[in-house]
Protein backbone atom coordinates (compact mmCIF):
# COMPACT_ATOMS: atom_id res chain seq x y z
CA UNK A 1 0.00 0.00 0.00
CA UNK A 2 1.51 3.30 -1.10
CA UNK A 3 0.62 6.52 0.68
CA UNK A 4 1.40 9.98 -0.65
CA UNK A 5 2.74 12.80 1.48
CA UNK A 6 0.23 14.94 3.36
CA UNK A 7 -0.15 18.70 3.63
CA UNK A 8 2.77 20.08 5.63
CA UNK A 9 0.71 21.71 8.38
CA UNK A 10 -2.84 22.51 9.45
CA UNK A 11 -4.08 26.07 9.25
CA UNK A 12 -2.58 28.29 11.90
CA UNK A 13 0.23 25.95 12.95
CA UNK A 14 3.75 27.14 12.15
CA UNK A 15 6.56 24.70 11.71
CA UNK A 16 9.19 27.42 12.16
CA UNK A 17 9.24 30.31 14.61
CA UNK A 18 8.28 33.70 13.33
CA UNK A 19 11.11 36.24 12.87
CA UNK A 20 12.03 37.73 16.21
CA UNK A 21 9.83 35.23 18.03
CA UNK A 22 10.61 34.80 21.71
CA UNK A 23 12.10 31.39 22.52
CA UNK A 24 13.30 31.24 26.17
CA UNK A 25 16.62 29.46 26.71
CA UNK A 26 15.20 26.99 29.23
CA UNK A 27 12.34 26.08 26.94
CA UNK A 28 14.77 25.63 24.07
CA UNK A 29 16.90 23.24 26.10
CA UNK A 30 13.81 21.22 27.00
CA UNK A 31 12.81 21.19 23.35
CA UNK A 32 16.15 19.76 22.21
CA UNK A 33 15.92 17.11 24.93
CA UNK A 34 12.39 16.33 23.74
CA UNK A 35 13.75 15.74 20.23
CA UNK A 36 15.61 12.71 21.58
CA UNK A 37 12.36 11.14 22.94
CA UNK A 38 13.77 10.27 26.41
CA UNK A 39 10.89 7.98 27.39
CA UNK A 40 11.50 5.74 24.38
CA UNK A 41 15.23 5.68 25.09
CA UNK A 42 14.50 4.47 28.63
CA UNK A 43 13.06 1.28 27.12
CA UNK A 44 16.08 0.86 24.85
CA UNK A 45 18.46 1.13 27.81
CA UNK A 46 16.37 -1.35 29.78
CA UNK A 47 17.17 -3.90 27.10
CA UNK A 48 20.84 -2.91 26.82
CA UNK A 49 22.27 -2.80 30.35
CA UNK A 50 20.85 -6.12 31.70
CA UNK A 51 22.29 -7.94 28.69
CA UNK A 52 25.71 -6.64 29.73
CA UNK A 53 25.28 -8.41 33.09
CA UNK A 54 24.35 -11.64 31.32
CA UNK A 55 27.31 -11.34 28.96
CA UNK A 56 29.68 -10.74 31.88
CA UNK A 57 27.99 -13.44 33.99
CA UNK A 58 28.09 -10.94 36.83
CA UNK A 59 28.83 -7.24 37.23
CA UNK A 60 30.35 -5.76 34.07
CA UNK A 61 32.90 -2.97 34.19
CA UNK A 62 30.90 0.00 35.44
CA UNK A 63 32.77 2.48 33.27
CA UNK A 64 31.86 0.33 30.27
CA UNK A 65 28.21 0.36 31.34
CA UNK A 66 28.30 4.15 31.63
CA UNK A 67 30.02 4.57 28.27
CA UNK A 68 27.54 2.23 26.58
CA UNK A 69 24.58 3.97 28.18
CA UNK A 70 25.74 7.43 27.11
CA UNK A 71 26.56 6.22 23.61
CA UNK A 72 23.19 4.50 23.36
CA UNK A 73 21.36 7.65 24.42
CA UNK A 74 23.23 9.79 21.91
CA UNK A 75 22.63 7.34 19.08
CA UNK A 76 18.95 6.76 19.80
CA UNK A 77 18.49 10.48 20.41
CA UNK A 78 19.96 11.26 17.01
CA UNK A 79 17.68 8.72 15.35
CA UNK A 80 14.63 10.16 17.10
CA UNK A 81 15.53 13.73 16.16
CA UNK A 82 15.92 12.76 12.51
CA UNK A 83 12.62 10.89 12.72
CA UNK A 84 10.93 14.10 13.92
CA UNK A 85 12.58 16.06 11.10
CA UNK A 86 11.22 13.68 8.46
CA UNK A 87 7.78 13.33 10.07
CA UNK A 88 7.24 16.99 10.90
CA UNK A 89 4.46 17.25 8.29
CA UNK A 90 2.30 14.52 9.79
CA UNK A 91 3.27 15.39 13.37
CA UNK A 92 1.55 18.76 12.83
CA UNK A 93 -1.71 16.97 11.98
CA UNK A 94 -1.79 14.37 14.76
CA UNK A 95 -3.18 15.14 18.20
CA UNK A 96 -0.61 13.00 20.02
CA UNK A 97 2.34 14.79 18.37
CA UNK A 98 0.97 18.34 18.17
CA UNK A 99 3.31 19.61 20.91
CA UNK A 100 6.55 18.32 19.45
CA UNK A 101 9.27 20.97 19.13
CA UNK A 102 9.19 21.28 15.34
CA UNK A 103 5.41 21.66 15.34
CA UNK A 104 5.40 24.39 17.97
CA UNK A 105 8.33 26.16 16.31
CA UNK A 106 10.56 25.95 19.40
CA UNK A 107 13.15 24.23 17.19
CA UNK A 108 13.50 24.90 13.47
CA UNK A 109 13.73 22.03 10.94
CA UNK A 110 17.30 23.01 10.07
CA UNK A 111 18.32 23.02 13.73
CA UNK A 112 16.72 19.62 14.19
CA UNK A 113 18.49 18.17 11.16
CA UNK A 114 21.89 19.46 12.28
CA UNK A 115 21.24 18.25 15.83
CA UNK A 116 20.25 14.75 14.68
CA UNK A 117 23.21 14.33 12.32
CA UNK A 118 25.60 15.65 14.97
CA UNK A 119 24.35 13.12 17.52
CA UNK A 120 24.72 10.34 14.94
CA UNK A 121 28.35 11.25 14.26
CA UNK A 122 29.25 11.82 17.92
CA UNK A 123 27.60 8.59 19.11
CA UNK A 124 29.37 6.49 16.48
CA UNK A 125 32.75 7.96 17.38
CA UNK A 126 31.95 7.59 21.09
CA UNK A 127 31.17 3.89 20.73
CA UNK A 128 34.17 3.23 18.53
CA UNK A 129 36.70 5.01 20.73
CA UNK A 130 35.34 4.18 24.20
CA UNK A 131 33.55 0.83 23.76
CA UNK A 132 34.49 -1.02 20.56
CA UNK A 133 33.94 -0.71 16.83
CA UNK A 134 31.52 -3.64 16.62
CA UNK A 135 29.20 -1.79 18.99
CA UNK A 136 29.76 1.38 16.97
CA UNK A 137 28.73 -0.39 13.77
CA UNK A 138 25.62 -1.87 15.41
CA UNK A 139 24.69 1.51 16.85
CA UNK A 140 25.04 3.26 13.50
CA UNK A 141 23.15 0.41 11.84
CA UNK A 142 20.25 0.81 14.27
CA UNK A 143 20.12 4.56 13.65
CA UNK A 144 20.16 4.20 9.86
CA UNK A 145 17.59 1.40 9.94
CA UNK A 146 15.19 3.49 12.03
CA UNK A 147 15.62 6.65 9.98
CA UNK A 148 15.90 5.25 6.45
CA UNK A 149 14.15 1.87 6.45
CA UNK A 150 11.37 2.54 8.98
CA UNK A 151 10.71 6.29 8.80
CA UNK A 152 11.43 6.95 5.12
CA UNK A 153 10.54 3.65 3.43
CA UNK A 154 8.09 1.63 5.53
CA UNK A 155 6.04 3.88 7.79
CA UNK A 156 3.86 5.51 5.15
CA UNK A 157 3.74 2.57 2.76
CA UNK A 158 2.84 -0.65 4.57
CA UNK A 159 0.91 -1.95 7.56
CA UNK A 160 3.95 -4.10 8.32
CA UNK A 161 5.93 -0.95 9.12
CA UNK A 162 6.25 -1.59 12.85
CA UNK A 163 7.05 -5.29 12.35
CA UNK A 164 10.16 -4.78 10.25
CA UNK A 165 10.92 -1.26 11.39
CA UNK A 166 11.04 -2.60 14.93
CA UNK A 167 14.37 -4.28 14.12
CA UNK A 168 16.03 -0.97 15.00
CA UNK A 169 14.69 -1.32 18.54
CA UNK A 170 16.08 -4.84 18.80
CA UNK A 171 19.68 -3.89 18.09
CA UNK A 172 20.42 -2.40 21.56
CA UNK A 173 20.34 -5.99 22.83
CA UNK A 174 23.18 -6.88 20.48
CA UNK A 175 25.00 -3.67 21.39
CA UNK A 176 24.86 -4.55 25.09
CA UNK A 177 26.35 -7.99 24.44
CA UNK A 178 29.01 -6.77 22.02
CA UNK A 179 30.05 -3.98 24.40
CA UNK A 180 31.17 -6.60 26.92
CA UNK A 181 32.44 -9.39 24.65
CA UNK A 182 33.23 -7.64 21.35
CA UNK A 183 31.45 -10.58 19.75
CA UNK A 184 27.99 -12.10 19.24
CA UNK A 185 26.23 -15.03 20.92
CA UNK A 186 23.05 -17.06 20.52
CA UNK A 187 21.91 -15.61 23.84
CA UNK A 188 21.97 -12.13 22.33
CA UNK A 189 20.21 -13.38 19.19
CA UNK A 190 17.43 -14.95 21.28
CA UNK A 191 16.89 -11.74 23.24
CA UNK A 192 16.95 -9.84 19.95
CA UNK A 193 14.14 -12.13 18.77
CA UNK A 194 12.18 -11.54 22.00
CA UNK A 195 12.16 -7.80 21.32
CA UNK A 196 11.37 -8.37 17.65
CA UNK A 197 8.21 -10.33 18.49
CA UNK A 198 7.42 -8.00 21.43
CA UNK A 199 7.37 -4.82 19.35
CA UNK A 200 4.18 -5.36 17.27
CA UNK A 201 1.93 -6.46 20.17
CA UNK A 202 3.45 -3.64 22.23
CA UNK A 203 2.70 -0.94 19.65
CA UNK A 204 -0.50 -2.17 17.98
CA UNK A 205 -2.67 -1.60 21.09
CA UNK A 206 -1.49 2.03 21.17
CA UNK A 207 -2.19 2.26 17.43
CA UNK A 208 -5.70 0.96 18.07
CA UNK A 209 -6.21 3.77 20.55
CA UNK A 210 -5.01 6.52 18.20
CA UNK A 211 -5.91 4.99 14.83
CA UNK A 212 -7.94 8.05 13.87
CA UNK A 213 -4.75 10.10 14.12
CA UNK A 214 -2.91 7.73 11.79
CA UNK A 215 -5.86 7.52 9.40
CA UNK A 216 -6.00 11.33 9.20
CA UNK A 217 -2.41 11.52 7.93
CA UNK A 218 -2.51 8.44 5.72
CA UNK A 219 -0.15 6.25 7.74
CA UNK A 220 -1.33 2.64 7.27
CA UNK A 221 -0.77 1.25 10.75
CA UNK A 222 -2.44 -2.15 10.97
CA UNK A 223 -5.39 -0.91 13.08
CA UNK A 224 -6.12 1.70 10.39
CA UNK A 225 -6.59 -0.80 7.58
CA UNK A 226 -7.82 -3.84 9.55
CA UNK A 227 -10.59 -4.48 12.05
CA UNK A 228 -9.96 -4.70 15.79
CA UNK A 229 -10.66 -8.41 15.51
CA UNK A 230 -7.89 -8.92 12.95
CA UNK A 231 -5.41 -6.78 14.89
CA UNK A 232 -6.16 -8.61 18.14
CA UNK A 233 -5.62 -11.97 16.44
CA UNK A 234 -2.23 -10.79 15.18
CA UNK A 235 -1.38 -9.57 18.67
CA UNK A 236 -2.14 -13.02 20.11
CA UNK A 237 0.00 -14.79 17.48
CA UNK A 238 3.01 -12.55 18.07
CA UNK A 239 2.52 -12.82 21.84
CA UNK A 240 2.68 -16.61 21.84
CA UNK A 241 5.82 -16.61 19.70
CA UNK A 242 7.42 -13.97 21.92
CA UNK A 243 6.80 -15.96 25.11
CA UNK A 244 8.01 -19.18 23.49
CA UNK A 245 11.23 -17.53 22.29
CA UNK A 246 11.83 -15.99 25.73
CA UNK A 247 11.91 -19.49 27.23
CA UNK A 248 14.70 -20.72 24.92
CA UNK A 249 17.48 -19.18 27.01
CA UNK A 250 17.23 -21.72 29.82
CA UNK A 251 17.33 -25.03 27.89
CA UNK A 252 20.28 -23.64 25.93
CA UNK A 253 22.11 -23.02 29.21
CA UNK A 254 22.26 -19.24 29.25
CA UNK A 255 19.93 -18.67 32.20
CA UNK A 256 18.71 -20.55 35.28
CA UNK A 257 15.64 -20.99 37.45
CA UNK A 258 15.10 -17.33 38.37
CA UNK A 259 14.84 -16.07 34.82
CA UNK A 260 12.64 -19.02 33.89
CA UNK A 261 10.16 -18.31 36.70
CA UNK A 262 9.98 -14.62 35.81
CA UNK A 263 9.57 -15.40 32.08
CA UNK A 264 6.76 -17.88 32.79
CA UNK A 265 4.86 -15.61 35.17
CA UNK A 266 5.17 -12.41 33.16
CA UNK A 267 4.62 -14.20 29.87
CA UNK A 268 1.57 -15.97 31.27
CA UNK A 269 0.03 -12.70 32.38
CA UNK A 270 0.82 -11.16 28.97
CA UNK A 271 -1.03 -14.00 27.22
CA UNK A 272 -3.98 -13.54 29.59
CA UNK A 273 -4.19 -9.87 28.64
CA UNK A 274 -3.71 -10.57 24.92
CA UNK A 275 -6.47 -13.17 24.84
CA UNK A 276 -8.70 -10.86 26.88
CA UNK A 277 -8.24 -8.16 24.25
CA UNK A 278 -8.98 -10.66 21.51
CA UNK A 279 -12.17 -11.83 23.24
CA UNK A 280 -13.39 -8.25 23.60
CA UNK A 281 -12.58 -7.51 19.96
CA UNK A 282 -14.42 -10.66 18.83
CA UNK A 283 -17.45 -9.56 20.83
CA UNK A 284 -17.46 -6.26 18.96
CA UNK A 285 -16.49 -4.15 21.96
CA UNK A 286 -15.26 -0.70 20.99
CA UNK A 287 -14.23 2.53 22.67
CA UNK A 288 -13.03 2.61 26.27
CA UNK A 289 -14.49 -0.83 26.98
CA UNK A 290 -12.03 -2.43 24.55
CA UNK A 291 -9.29 -1.65 27.12
CA UNK A 292 -6.52 -1.99 24.56
CA UNK A 293 -4.19 0.24 26.58
CA UNK A 294 -4.07 -2.34 29.37
CA UNK A 295 -1.88 -4.51 27.17
CA UNK A 296 0.19 -1.54 26.05
CA UNK A 297 0.99 -0.55 29.64
CA UNK A 298 1.65 -4.15 30.64
CA UNK A 299 4.00 -4.60 27.69
CA UNK A 300 6.33 -1.97 29.18
CA UNK A 301 6.20 -3.64 32.59
CA UNK A 302 6.77 -7.03 30.99
CA UNK A 303 9.93 -6.10 29.13
CA UNK A 304 11.28 -4.29 32.19
CA UNK A 305 10.74 -7.27 34.51
CA UNK A 306 12.05 -9.78 31.98
CA UNK A 307 15.29 -7.92 31.42
CA UNK A 308 15.79 -7.21 35.10
CA UNK A 309 15.57 -10.99 35.49
CA UNK A 310 18.23 -11.32 32.78
CA UNK A 311 20.54 -9.14 34.88
CA UNK A 312 19.81 -10.86 38.23
CA UNK A 313 19.89 -14.46 37.03
CA UNK A 314 23.71 -14.81 36.77
CA UNK A 315 24.02 -14.08 40.51
CA UNK A 316 21.64 -16.93 41.44
CA UNK A 317 23.14 -19.76 39.43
Amino acid sequence: MCVTAVESRPAGVALTPSPGGHRPFGARVKAFVALTKPRIIELLLITTVPVMFLAAQGVPDLWLVLATTIGGYLSAGGANALNMYIDRDIDALMDRTAQRPLVTGMVSPRECLVFGISLAVISTAWFGLLVNWLSAALSLGALLFYVVVYTMLLKRRTSQNIVWGGIAGCLPVLIGWSAVTNSMSWAAVILFAVIFFWTPPHYWPLSMKVKDDYARVGVPMLPVIASNRVVARQIVVYSWVMVAVSLLLTPLGYTGWFYTVVALLTGGFWLWEAHGLQNRAKAGVTGAKLKEMRLFHWSITYVSLLFVAVAIDPFLR
